[in-house]
């Protein structure tokens, strides 16, 4: 009897036991369990949405479009320290010189516009230029012709301005054949304006050619004081107007003032850019 006795106790011992495993183990599925309830009921933690910060780039006072005239007479230290101005400047190639092909190309390779400086007849004795030079006196088509030889002669051309042309310039027959020819090549007229009675930007317009005017010579006066005193007027009128066209010339006086004071230009936040950026 003692026997069966302890029999059944250490059963009962090991039911307890089992309940007891099994007690635990369910209680260690059910803690996992709910862990993972809690993991995936809970919300992503996401970085919150930033703008990205952007630089704050400050507004243009004005823009300055500059044209460098008479490009092809000369290749030297000048015309080098021109194309090496780190800033947009349009240089004008006067056709039939010496230097015209190259300069045009070195011009246009360096990064800057190039336009035709087209010899226009004037009403004083000028030089040169005897095989591209238009004048008043021509026929329409010898005047076409003139046109179609100077933008062969210079392909990298993009525009053109007048050279000179008091008398030609002021002749709307004369304006509009030079003005049906650039249509037809997709090129701009810029009017230098080198008389008052100029019909080129009024004809240029008419005809639906992109044009403009020169607002401000620089260098009539070579002094190099009277120069800066252009390009501060320059200034003033692009601060006015929007924009401003200034002329100058390849000239050592010029070249200096440029170089000293375009960085003090960009630094009070005046924009320097093509001509072509200019004309409508």
């Amino acid at each position: 009897m003692a026997n069966q006795k302890n029999k059944g106790d250490r059963h009962q011992v090991l039911i307890v036991f089992l309940l007891f495993i099994v007690l635990v183990l369910i209680s260690v599925m059910v803690g996992t369990f709910n862990k993972i309830n809690i993991l995936e009921k809970s919300p992503v933690t996401e970085m919150p949405d930033i703008d990205p910060v952007e630089e704050e780039i400050a507004e243009s006072v004005g823009k300055i479009a500059i044209i460098i005239d008479d490009f092809g007479y000369r290749n030297d230290e000048i015309s080098e320290g021109f194309l090496l101005m780190d800033t947009h400047l349009t240089y004008s190639i006067i056709p039939g010189h010496e230097f015209s092909q190259t300069m045009s190309k070195k011009a246009s390779l360096s990064g800057y516009e190039v336009i035709a400086h087209m010899p226009l007849g004037t009403t004083v004795p000028s030089f040169g230029e005897d095989e591209y030079i238009i004048k008043a006196s021509m026929t329409s088509a010898e005047i076409e012709a003139r046109m179609e030889k100077v933008l062969s002669h210079l392909p990298e051309v993009v525009g053109m301005n007048n050279h000179q042309g008091s008398k030609a310039s002021a002749n709307k027959r004369v304006m509009n054949v030079m003005g049906t020819v650039l249509k037809s090549h997709g090129k701009y007229f810029l009017d230098s304006r080198t008389t008052k009675e100029t019909q080129a930007e009024s004809t240029m317009r008419m005809l639906g050619v992109l044009t403009g005017r020169r607002h401000v010579f620089l260098d009539n006066n070579p002094d190099e004081k009277a120069i800066h005193q252009q390009l501060y007027l320059l200034a003033e009128k692009s601060k006015l107007y929007g924009f401003a066209v200034g002329i100058g010339h390849v000239k050592k006086n010029t070249l200096n003032v440029l170089q000293q004071e375009i960085p003090k230009l960009k630094a009070a936040n005046y924009e320097f850019v093509f001509v072509s950026e200019v004309v409508n």
